[in-house]
């Protein structure tokens, strides 16, 4: 059957490797389709990710990196759904992302179950991982774990919803799908198991049937499952059928059944009838099923796999068709309803392992593992035509076309129909007609058939049985409503119009409004609206006053109504209704339909100020400068009426192009001043304007003020000022301080200051004087305060701002003579003019201001203020009154310096002695009698001595030129250290400083008279060493004294005095640390004199002497003093690291005989290289501390003899793994073989495995052998075997070690050793790990061993785990060494070959036949294709080639391959070219065959392509025609194929010896369009007829003529008789009849004389005719105009007379006035009057 006449068409919508997917995650496990719009792929490598493919735009893949075990998209959105198992768990772990917002919904952890047992069947139910899941809904997912069913809903935060459990069918089956019925209250899981053992391959179907209203499980047999929808006659609603394919064996006969059944039936209707089929599958498809995949069914010890398949079942629920796709690719097409086989094919010759209902098309797709995405539709041009014709089921074809509304059947229906009329079967007929495909039956005629049945008495008319039928299937056509609404009209059952409105029945029309229209205007208007009769809706709207829904439907249906004549007759009713609807028309799209200015007048013509005033302030919110016109016409009009609503509408501000000045009269006018102000824009008009501030709100004028330029403004604050100085003084004062910024304060004083009014500076200044630094501005205020008599403004802004100039402010209040000093006082106490103060007061006899500013205000500067009086020689009394006045409060020590200067000192001394007396304590009050005390000689020692709160410095300093001795004394007492050195220097008191010194104990005082640049150092020690240390009876002040001197660095000095003090038997001779530092500092300053003290002293810390000695390099000392205090490890070092005399060390050893001593003298000698002398001594030592260094030295020195001794005793003390590794190591260098194996039986902790690896490492192979026989490393004891070329014992070895690494080191070994049969057994186990196989390969191969390996590998294809490598590798080496093996290799194994690399090496060792082979096997067409064509001899055959050609994809291979047949296999050419039909250019095929000369060669294929109609094969065929005289050929090749040199041609062949040929040469002129050389030629070689006929097809009149004279002057009378005919048309009778009356043959013109005046009779006839009716028509016209007129002029009456009549309707008006003339002025022609101006309103002009 031709694919364009099969019922089911088939078209590859996407291939997935095109978009980059690898063919090997092209799997069920790896693939997911969950509707026709998405496919995801889950891919693994390079890296893991999920492609998203929308099927709207395939070529667009969205790839993310997702690692996951599952991926589905949802049916309908872009929500993905993962699952992914959580490393080191078995639980599963699901999520669902939103991909489009790029965020996760929700998310779930599926629980894990454990038990304490479990047994081998129970391995696969230990958890509750997802087994299979997939989307039953948009919104809802279905989990299938081993033992549950779960239903997971996207929305809100629920987790998983148990469904069911599954039942026992189910147990250890695969799950393959899971689905739903619409309404969600059926489900079905199915499964698969194995099939029985006689037939493995046939797996057994497994159906769990759920219903969730009943929460029960029916288990049924079955391989694939889908629910359906369908309406059985008689019920009025869905019934859910369930579709189920199952394939058993019984008794080795296969059944294949197709069931359909009902689910749940609806009580009391027709139930829906079981119905089964047969799937028939051919004998080549006995076992075939729809989708093959690997499962494996394992428990702890058994591992079984097998290769199952299942169904793939679809239903169209747009055609109700089942379909059912098997793993070979069949399609079996089922009927739903009857179960009826439709169609069965082969779709793909590919396994499809995915199918997706396409429920837009009524189709599926199905994906191959090729990668193929196929899509499956219903050719409905052919599906009813087959299954009517081919199958012969008519039945079925009608029912098929009434489902899906197809095409085919119409011939059917009709006939159908036909007889069931004729049998009076009305009702089946009516039925039948309702549900005709695409409604061949709901005609008229239909109608007016069932019209003409007479009715009998008591049944139903079948014309309403028919309209019954169709009401219960659908809804009516226009005509078919138009009819049934009559009737129901006629019988006045209006209710039923409505209610077959309401439900959608009807289909309106504009005449079946005009019908209801008689009984209900309401209704009408609805189908007026539905049938979109627009006219017709807006009159009902006018007629029921609905103006504004006039707008809105009209907007929605885009019609244009008389909109001003609507707004006309509104206006006249309701003037706010117009508003509205004015308002409704200027917020249209595109505009206001009429111009603003027009509707304004409308309202202004009917005195409608508010009205208009509302439309206008809408409509212009926009703000446009095109409305400037209509902005001022609403300010004029209501200045004039109502100037508020003109004030609210400037103060909105929502205008800004309306005429400013224009406004700014009327606002004058009107009395809106501001509104004036705001508009004038000269300045002479805001003068005389804004001096009306009686009636100006200040506010609003202060605000002008804001909006005037700095020069106007000022101007106009002039004016005020000159108007009213007093009125208008506050508003000034307002508005400079509103603008000063702009204004400037400097213009604003100065014009205060112009007309002398302080108050209105004080006043303006006032407000931003706390905000102001400008000290300009803050005296003026002072000054403008003081001028108006505000002293407490004065003195408050003297006290408390920072910005006043102060000198001048202060030379201002004392010119002005204020009565209060106060603010006075606060400038000079601020800012230090206190002496100007006091001047100021006291001679202007001021003194209780001296007195309250003393007391009061500012106690601190009294001093100032007694100095100030002293100067101007105020009486003392006075001042002694005022300081006692004050008292504690005075600050003593500015006072004292007040009087010191004056030296009036002595003024003070009642006031502080009163202060002593009072208990003060102040320094300066102490300072000040100290001074007096000592001025007055009054026992000043007394005074300096016991007085505790003087200042010593300035005391001591007060004395130094008085008594250098009393400035020692008060140096001493404050510790004033610089002081009193420089004092005893100057006055050379050594004595005194030395003992202060020493006293101090002060590091800082001593290094500071030691220094070296001090000149009086050394009068200073000779001081502290004669007399003030020995007169020290203080141990610290000794110490101190000792300490500084070292810091001094002044050893000799101190070696001096220590002398003096340690060994001159002083109290402070056996002093522990003066012995040491005696010691010490001999040793750093005298080492001569270190011996004799250490003699001689016995006192001092000889560890820490000793070691101090050490670092000296004083060894000899040094040791003496270790020995002194028997420290003989100290001793010992000094002896073996210093003195380095390794003899005294051990001669001292011997003496002492202490363990540590011969610890320290073995560590000596081991570093000295002497091991044997260390080892005795460390074990005289006992000391088993050092044993790593011993145990590296012993090894060095190669003593293990020794060794073994020393270790045997440290083994003793402890259990360290390193003693016992290196005394079996020690034992192995010394071949005690026997001591090893005894000591390894023994307890200890050597690292034997470590010690192994060391002895092998070191070539000590059998000690080596026995520690890893011991330890059981097998791996090693392989390797050490192999070195001990025991190659028996290594292979056992190997085998127990079960290494990868183990068995190539063994197995290397063998081969070099030429133990092959070794070496096999070897390689077996190494050849199975994929990593581990090229290198074995390699090995062997370098090694020349070629028979032995490829032996190898043959016995490794027999291994269970036998992978893709050996395979491969077997098949190189074939390749390379036995070539005759290779071809049968690769057709056995060709699935478990690494094609890549297998071809890599065919290629290097040139078989061409085996590698064209391989290409074709992966699909390397190309490759395969040009490795036949250059390889010829070994890699061609034809039927290969063939299939070869047309899959490559490189078209360049389609010409090469033309090229190679030509020269190689010129026979086959055109098979080859058939082949190539559709793919390759015909055009440049026949350029390569005729550039070689053999273009006939190829005749066959250029007729097989011609339809094509490509120039160069139409063009080389005719060629190979005119060669061959084929004219029949020739003439056909042209009609059919015109594209060509058709010039060319004909010029080539219109000379040929042949006729025929130029005939074709005459045809193909005329076909060019060149009819003159087509009639030429045809004259030229008698050939009339074709001569005529060319004339006749030209249309050319004068042609045709010349012809006939042609024919007369040949005289041929026929051919001129003939032409006539043939040209009759073309040829004028006048020139006919005088041709043939000029040339007497008037008799062969005759008939077409008669046949011309019958034509031309019969054309005057049509005429009259058309004349008539035309009249007719003009006539019924004029009276339709007529009736409309009047009807027009009955509606006219109905307007108001001032309006006129709508466009189009003039006429005048029925019994009324003439309408008036149009209005002067308006230029509108709206036939009003002039309307006089309102309230005495001047006229406003023309608008």
């Amino acid at each position: 059957m031709a694919a364009a006449n099969a019922p089911i068409t088939m078209k590859e919508a996407l291939t997935l490797t095109s978009i980059g997917i690898n063919p090997q995650f092209i799997t069920f496990t790896n693939v997911t389709m969950e509707s026709d719009k998405y496919i995801c792929v889950r891919e693994t490598a390079p890296q893991n990710s999920v492609v998203i493919i929308d099927m709207s735009m395939p070529m667009q893949p969205l790839r993310r990196p997702i690692t996951a075990d599952s991926a589905l998209m949802n049916p309908n959105t872009r929500i993905l759904a993962l699952k992914a198992q959580l490393p080191g768990t078995t639980q599963d772990h699901l999520q669902i992302f939103n991909i489009e917002a790029k965020a996760k919904i929700k998310s779930h952890q599926m629980p894990e179950q454990a038990r304490s047992y479990y047994t081998l069947n129970e391995i696969d139910a230990l958890h509750c991982s997802v087994v299979f899941w997939k989307w039953i809904t948009p919104k809802m997912l279905g989990l299938v774990t081993q033992s549950t069913v779960y239903h997971w809903s996207i929305e809100g935060d629920s987790e998983p919803v148990k469904m069911f459990d599954r039942t026992a069918n189910l147990a250890n089956n695969q799950i393959i799908n899971y689905k739903c019925d619409p309404s969600e209250k059926w489900l079905v899981l199915i499964g698969i198991a194995p099939g029985s053992p006689e037939r493995p391959q046939l797996v057994k179907g497994s159906m769990q049937l759920f219903s969730v209203d009943q929460q029960r499980s029916q288990a049924l047999e079955a391989h694939a499952a889908s629910f359906a929808s369908f309406r059985i006659p008689g019920n009025d609603k869905d019934s859910i059928l369930i579709s189920f394919a199952s394939k058993t064996s019984n008794a080795g006969q296969i059944t294949s059944k197709l069931h359909v059944i009902e689910l749940g039936a609806q009580p009391g209707k027709p139930s829906f009838t079981k119905k089964q089929a047969d799937l028939f599958f051919p004998p080549d498809f006995a076992d075939d099923f729809p989708v093959a995949m690997q499962s494996t069914f394992s428990d702890l010890r058994v591992s079984v796999s097998f290769t199952f398949s299942f169904f793939i079942l679809q239903i169209s629920h747009k055609y109700s068709l089942i379909y059912v796709i098997t793993k070979l690719g069949l399609l079996f097409v089922y009927d739903l309803e009857t179960a009826t086989a439709v169609y069965r094919n082969r779709i793909s010759p590919d396994p499809i392992f995915l199918t997706s209902e396409a429920s837009s098309v009524g189709g599926f797709y199905a994906v191959n593992r090729r990668g193929q995405v196929l899509l499956a539709t219903v050719n409905e041009a052919t599906i009813i035509p087959f299954v009517s014709g081919q199958l012969n089921n008519l039945e079925l074809a009608v029912n098929l076309a009434k489902r899906g509304n197809l095409p085919g059947a119409e011939n059917l229906v009709v006939q159908r129909f036909q007889e069931l009329f004729a049998q009076t079967k009305y009702k089946e007929a009516a039925e039948l007609a309702a549900e005709s495909p695409q409604g061949i039956l709901r005609t008229p005629d239909t109608v007016a058939k069932f019209q003409s049945v007479p009715v009998q008495a008591g049944q139903t008319p079948p014309l309403l049985q028919y309209f019954g039928t169709l009401l219960t299937k659908g809804k009516l056509n226009a005509f078919e409503s138009l009819e049934l609404s009559r009737l129901v009209v006629n019988q006045n059952k209006k209710n039923l119009l409505e209610n077959w409105l309401a439900e959608d029945k009807l289909e309106c029309s504009e005449e079946l409004g005009d019908l209801v229209k008689t009984v209900d205007n309401d209704l009408a208007l609805k189908i007026y609206i539905k049938a979109r009769a627009t006219p017709k809706v807006v009159a009902a709207f006018a007629e029921r006053r609905e103006f504004d829904k006039i707008l809105i439907y009209s907007k929605q249906v885009g019609y244009t109504p008389d909109y001003l004549f609507l707004l006309q007759t509104i206006l006249r009713a309701d003037p706010q209704g117009a508003v509205n609807f004015a308002l409704m028309m200027s917020q249209m799209e595109g505009g206001c339909p009429v111009d603003y200015n027009t509707i304004t007048d409308l309202f202004l013509q009917r005195n409608l100020i508010r009205e208009a005033t509302a439309f206008l302030l809408d409509v212009l919110k926009p703000n446009l400068p095109e409305h400037a016109f209509l902005q001022t016409k609403v300010l004029e009009i209501n200045l004039v009426t109502f100037p508020n609503v003109a004030d609210a509408i400037l103060a909105n501000g929502m205008f800004s192009h309306y005429d400013r000045p224009r406004v700014a009269q009327l606002c004058e006018k009107a009395g809106l001043y501001v509104r004036a102000l705001q508009h004038y824009s000269e300045l002479p008009d805001i003068k005389r304007v804004i001096v009306n501030t009686h009636a100006i709100e200040p506010q609003a004028l202060v605000e002008f003020f804001g909006t005037l330029s700095e020069e106007w403004a000022l101007e106009c604050m002039k004016d005020l000022l000159l108007v009213n100085l007093r009125a208008n003084l506050q508003i000034i004062v307002q508005v400079a301080k509103e603008y000063y910024e702009s204004l400037g304060i400097e213009k604003c004083v100065k014009l205060f200051e112009q007309f002398k009014s302080y108050e209105g500076l004080y006043f303006f200044l006032g407000s931003f004087l706390s905000s102001s630094e400008d000290k300009e501005i803050h005296f003026k205020y002072i000054e403008a305060a003081a001028k108006t008599g505000q002293i407490k403004e004065v003195e408050r802004v003297t006290r408390e701002s920072n910005f006043y100039d102060a000198e001048k402010t202060k030379n201002f209040l004392m010119e002005a003579k204020l009565p209060d000093a106060r603010p006075l006082i606060n400038v000079c106490d601020r800012f230090g003019f206190v002496p100007d103060l006091t001047h100021y007061l006291y001679t202007s006899n001021m003194l209780r201001y001296i007195e309250g500013y003393v007391q009061k205000v500012n106690p601190g500067n009294a001093p100032l203020v007694v100095g100030q009086l002293l100067d101007d020689e105020c009486p003392e009394d006075f001042i002694k009154g005022l300081i006692l006045s004050v008292r504690s409060l005075l600050p003593v020590e500015p006072l004292v310096e007040e009087c010191e200067k004056r030296n009036r000192l002595r003024l003070l001394t009642q006031f502080l002695e009163h202060l002593v007396s009072e208990g003060s304590q102040d320094v300066h009050v102490h300072n000040a009698l100290g001074k007096i005390i000592i001025d007055s000689n009054n026992n000043p020692e007394h005074f300096l001595t016991t007085n505790p709160y003087y200042d010593s410095r300035v005391v001591g300093k007060y004395c130094e030129k008085r008594d250098p001795t009393l400035a020692v004394v008060a140096y001493r007492r404050g510790q004033c250290d610089d002081e009193l050195i420089n004092v005893t220097n100057k006055n050379s008191l050594f004595k005194l400083q030395a003992r202060y010194v020493v006293e101090r104990m002060d590091g800082d005082l001593w290094a500071k008279v030691l220094d070296p640049e001090n000149e009086f150092r050394r009068l200073l020690i000779d001081q502290v060493v004669s007399t003030a240390l020995p007169e020290s009876k203080s141990p610290e002040q000794v110490s101190a004294a000792v300490k500084a001197f070292m810091t001094a660095d002044l050893p000799h000095e101190l070696i001096e005095l220590l002398e003096k003090i340690v060994l001159q038997n002083s109290a402070f001779s056996g002093n522990f640390n003066l012995q040491n530092l005696l010691i010490l500092t001999a040793i750093k300053a005298d080492p001569s004199r270190v011996m004799d003290y250490i003699n001689r002293l016995d006192n001092f810390d000889g560890p820490a002497v000793g070691e101090v000695a050490v670092e000296a390099q004083l060894y000899e000392e040094a040791y003496a003093i270790f020995k002194k205090f028997n420290l003989n490890v100290q001793a010992v070092n000094v002896l073996l690291d210093n003195i380095r005399d390794i003899n005294r060390a051990v001669e001292f050893a011997f003496r002492v005989e202490e363990d540590a001593v011969w610890s320290q003298v073995a560590k000596a000698q081991l570093r000295e290289g002497l091991v044997s002398d260390a080892i005795e001594s460390f074990i005289r030592a006992d000391d088993a501390t050092q044993f790593l260094e011993v145990i590296k030295a012993a090894e060095d020195g190669d003593v293990y003899h020794d060794l073994v001794k020393y270790l045997l005793m440290v083994r003793q003390k402890a259990k360290e793994p390193k003693v016992d590794s290196e005394l079996i190591y020690a034992y192995a260098k010394i071949d005690r073989l026997g001591d090893i194996e005894e000591f390894i039986l023994m307890p200890n902790v050597a690292n034997l495995p470590n010690v192994g690896d060391r002895l092998y490492d070191e070539a000590l192979y059998e000690a080596a052998k026995i520690i890893y026989a011991f330890i059981s490393n097998w791996a090693k004891l392989a390797v050490t075997l192999v070195k001990l070329k025991q190659f028996q014992g290594a292979v056992d070895a190997a085998r127990k070690a079960n290494s990868a690494k183990t068995w190539k080191e063994v197995c290397f070994a063998c081969v070099d050793a030429e133990e092959f049969r070794l070496a096999q057994i070897c390689g077996l186990n190494i050849i199975v790990q994929v990593d581990d196989l090229e290198e074995v390969s390699e090995y062997y191969q370098n090694r020349g061993c070629f028979n032995e390996l490829i032996s190898l590998m043959e016995s490794g294809l027999g291994l269970e785990r036998a992978h893709m490598g050996i395979f491969t590798e077997l098949g190189v080496l074939y390749a390379r060494y036995r070539h005759e093996k290779l071809m049968e290799h690769i057709k056995l194994f060709s699935t478990r070959l690494n094609i890549p690399k297998l071809i890599r090496a065919c290629d290097e060792q040139q078989h061409w036949q085996e590698l064209t082979y391989l290409y074709i096997q992966y699909d390397e067409f190309d490759n395969a294709a040009t490795t036949v064509m250059n390889h010829s001899p070994e890699a061609w055959e034809h039927m290969q080639f063939k299939d070869i050609i047309v899959k490559v994809a490189n078209v360049e291979l389609y010409y090469k391959a033309v090229h190679f047949y030509l020269q190689e296999h010129p026979d086959l050419i055109n098979d080859v070219l058939n082949v190539l039909a559709l793919r390759v250019d015909h055009t440049r095929v026949v350029d390569i065959m005729r550039k070689a000369g053999h273009l006939r060669l190829v005749k066959p294929y250029m007729v097989a392509v011609q339809s094509n109609n490509v120039s160069a094969v139409n063009e080389a065929l005719n060629e190979i025609y005119v060669e061959e005289e084929d004219y029949d050929r020739l003439r056909e090749s042209i009609e059919l194929h015109d594209n060509f040199d058709q010039i060319g041609l004909a010029q080539k062949i219109e000379k040929h010896e042949l006729l025929e040929m130029r005939r074709v040469a005459a045809y193909i002129y005329k076909k060019a369009g060149r009819w003159k050389q087509s009639i030429a030629l045809s004259k030229k070689y008698n050939l009339y007829k074709d001569a005529m006929e060319t004339a006749s097809q030209s249309g050319d009149r004068e042609l045709a003529e010349e012809l006939l004279v042609y024919f007369i002057e040949q005289g041929k009378k026929e051919c001129f008789a003939s032409c006539l005919f043939v040209c009759y048309d073309l040829i004028r009778p006048d020139v006919a009849l005088e041709l043939a009356w000029m040339n007497n043959i008037i008799d062969f013109a005759f008939p077409y004389l008669l046949q011309f005046i019958r034509e031309y009779t019969g054309k005057v006839d049509e005429l009259i005719k058309d004349k008539i009716e035309a009249l007719k028509e003009e006539k019924a016209k004029e009276n339709e105009e007529k009736d409309i007129m009047k009807q027009q002029n009955m509606y006219a009456q109905l307007l108001p007379l001032a309006l006129p009549a709508p466009p189009g309707m003039g006429g005048g008006f029925a019994g009324g006035p003439p309408p008036p003339p149009p209005m002067g002025g308006m230029g509108m022609g709206m036939g009003m009057p002039p309307m006089p101006p309102p309230f005495g309103m001047p006229p406003m002009g023309s608008y």
